[in-house]
């Protein structure tokens, strides 16, 4: 029975969470594939290089917050599993802001051409760009 009831509250987790800003991905995978699109030169890579680990110590400790969470409340009444439910998501919004936060802050070192390139291919899959102050993109 407990766990007909999680699977419903991390199932609306997955879809509440579906974002319609066009993230970068920084700290993913696909780092090298940044680097390539958007041609960043020394000094953006080494800022993608810093700001992916700075996000990857942010979110670990995040997950690690998680995963004591979800093992903590295995065996846990339908009433905790409820509370518990809303502060998984509590985390899990905490490390998408951070991903964001990290995003802009690459974007923010983007010249016109680089935005632009960003812009074009958010509208390519029907996302929305995330906007950043214009004077940063004037570098």
């Amino acid at each position: 029975m407990k766990k007909l009831l999680l699977f419903p509250l991390l199932f609306s987790f997955f879809f509440s969470s579906a974002q319609i800003d066009c993230t970068l991905g920084v700290g993913g995978k696909d780092n090298e594939t940044i680097i390539e699109v958007f041609q960043l030169n020394e000094e953006q890579t080494e800022n993608l290089k810093n700001w992916s680990a700075e996000l990857e110590v942010r979110n670990t400790y995040l997950k690690d917050k998680a995963k004591s969470l979800l093992n903590r409340h295995q065996e846990s009444p339908p009433t905790v599993l409820m509370e518990m439910s809303y502060e998984y998501r509590q985390l899990l919004d905490s490390m998408r802001s951070n991903s964001r936060m990290i995003d802009r802050r690459l974007l923010g070192t983007f010249n016109q051409k680089q935005y632009d390139l960003y812009v074009e291919l958010c509208s390519m899959i029907s996302m929305s760009p995330m906007r950043v102050n214009n004077s940063v993109n004037e570098k």
